[in-house]
């Protein structure tokens, strides 16, 4: 599996959002420790995604960044994306796996020990753990997990843990300490005024 960066941008496409503007801003700062998983709203169609991932997969190749397409995985491999990203309602992780291939960088989502092992068993390179603390970006969650639910998942397993859900650049310190490789993150990047200097201290956090 390719390198995987420390900080993932969501794509944020809810209305008077402009996913591509942040991407081209985050790029700049983050390079190739950035990972861009284009995610759509359930109402955009396979077209809708396929335009938008592919303008995301040229956005990222000057960098040496990875794209990624969450739940999508037929639009990843039509643009030829680095891999996906499975949910809980989404493919199993093997089935996932079967479908990208081995050599794809595939995630998912997990929020408690023993289904992060199974994931990783089934073929998962790193996970998505969380929601860590209160978000807004997406409906139905989960409540949050805490840092002390990362810290359970990652002592779990032996791949990347990712924490994800509310997370900005002052949380960052507390999730590195408990065995979080990087974070992901949608609002603190889609919702910032200056996506660049955001994602510059969202960096700094992640490699002090």
């Amino acid at each position: 599996m390719p390198s995987l960066g420390r900080l993932h941008l969501i794509t944020d496409t809810r209305p008077g959002r402009d996913p591509l503007t942040v991407v081209r801003a985050a790029l700049t700062v983050a390079r190739a420790d950035l990972v861009v998983q284009v995610r759509v709203e359930d109402s955009a169609t396979d077209r809708e995604t396929y335009d938008l991932a592919r303008r995301v997969v040229a956005l990222c190749a000057p960098y040496g960044a990875t794209c990624l397409v969450n739940d999508r995985l037929h639009v990843a491999l039509a643009v030829g994306a680095a891999g996906g990203h499975v949910g809980a309602d989404d493919l199993p992780v093997a089935a996932a796996r079967h479908v990208l291939g081995p050599a794809a960088v595939l995630g998912a989502t997990a929020r408690e020990p023993g289904t992060a092992a199974e994931a990783v068993t089934a073929g998962a390179g790193y996970l998505g753990v969380g929601p860590c603390r209160p978000t807004r970006t997406k409906e139905g969650l989960p409540p949050p997990i805490g840092v002390a639910g990362v810290r359970a998942v990652a002592g779990a397993v032996d791949v990347p843990v990712i924490a994800i859900g509310g997370v900005t650049a002052s949380a960052v310190p507390a999730l590195r300490a408990v065995g979080a490789y990087g974070v992901a993150v949608v609002g603190a990047l889609s919702g910032a005024a200056d996506p660049a200097r955001a994602t510059t201290e969202l960096i700094e956090a992640l490699t002090c």
